[in-house]
């Protein structure tokens, strides 16, 4: 983006901050509070220069999580060598992965290169749901997965029963109502609040940006939100931590080095994406804040949100020799349809 266009995306926003303050005044409780009908995502616009290489690196990032969480899913389903529940697991991980990327993305694109950065009131609430059902719903699923890895290698006799079909099926799908649950919870009190502005410092209807513009605190929301980060960060990881405890101890009392490398190869993926969600998410949250620390948010969330679902089928395809083969046998399906002998 020109300087020149820089300074219009600057002046409009001035010109029209008068007409847009004004906003759509209602009656509650007595006072009056502003409902935006939309907002500004202020995104990477004091870098001009630097959105040109954003809106590559996002597209391309995107293309490629597309494709490769597509793909996984895709060989989940069709070859029957993977109908097991760390498969099943792996499938809606994948399906998280994409709606997550696809709820702020595509509008992340379309902002850095157009001079209006907006989002209508409605399309913010659908991203901030979105957003925060799939990130609740991947951090209950990424235990579920810890839980299921410990079952696999300390009590491998009785795996098929404890993990048979039924408990899967209930195990994922308490994965994603938890997840939905709580991110409707704090949509619902978020878009709530009165706000006294509508210029988010974000790239993306992120729920602490935008509670950043709320005209007074709220007890309320700040409780729900804390509530919720317990039971949705700490309480998995530590779930999580407690499994490879368990796991670790029995890999080191297997006698042959032939099998503790099959018992470590059969969740070193899993380990691998754990370290990178929670690794992300904990520099996100627990970092000290400080002048330029929205900025530094934006960069954290958008590798967090671009980066880590793309990384995802990368890791469980190289370091897992089943998908591996199937993968191959799919893909020679397509690329070499068998031919039929003429009679």
């Amino acid at each position: 983006m020109s300087k020149s266009k820089f300074l219009y995306v600057l002046r409009w926003k001035e010109e029209n901050y008068s007409r847009i303050a004004t906003g759509e005044r209602k009656e509650m409780h007595g006072e009056n509070f502003t409902r935006w009908s939309f907002f500004f995502l202020e995104g990477f616009s004091r870098y001009p220069r630097l959105e040109i290489v954003l809106f590559v690196f996002s597209l391309v990032m995107y293309v490629i999580t597309l494709l490769g969480n597509s793909s996984l899913i895709s060989i989940t389903l069709l070859d029957s060598r993977l109908q097991t529940p760390m498969y099943v697991f792996l499938g809606n991980l994948s399906f998280m992965d994409i709606c997550y990327t696809s709820a702020s993305i595509p509008t992340l694109l379309v902002n850095l290169l157009s001079s209006r950065k907006t989002i209508i009131f409605s399309g913010c609430a659908v991203q901030m749901y979105l957003a925060l059902a799939m990130g609740s719903t991947e951090c209950v699923l990424l235990a579920v997965m810890a839980y299921d890895r410990y079952v696999a290698i300390c009590n491998p006799l009785r795996y098929s029963i404890i993990m048979n079909r039924q408990v899967c099926l209930q195990m994922a799908t308490v994965s994603w109502v938890t997840g939905c649950l709580t991110a409707l919870l704090e949509t619902t009190f978020a878009l709530q609040t009165p706000l006294c502005g509508n210029l988010i410092d974000h790239f993306t209807c992120e729920i602490l940006a935008v509670l950043k513009l709320a005209c007074t605190s709220s007890l309320l929301v700040d409780v729900i939100m804390l509530v919720v980060s317990i039971l949705l960060l700490p309480i998995p990881m530590l779930l999580i931590c407690i499994s490879y405890v368990f796991i670790l101890s029995t890999i080191l009392r297997i006698s042959s080095a032939e099998g503790r490398h099959k018992a470590f190869s059969t969740c070193g993926a899993h380990l691998t994406v754990v370290i990178l969600y929670y690794g992300a998410a904990l520099s996100m949250y627990l970092k000290p804040s400080s002048s330029n620390s929205q900025e530094i948010d934006k960069i954290i969330s958008l590798l967090y949100g671009v980066l880590t679902p793309m990384l995802n089928p990368i890791i469980y395809s190289l370091r897992n020799k089943e998908v591996k083969d199937a993968m191959k046998k799919l893909l020679g399906r397509i690329l070499l349809p068998p031919t039929h002998e003429s009679l």
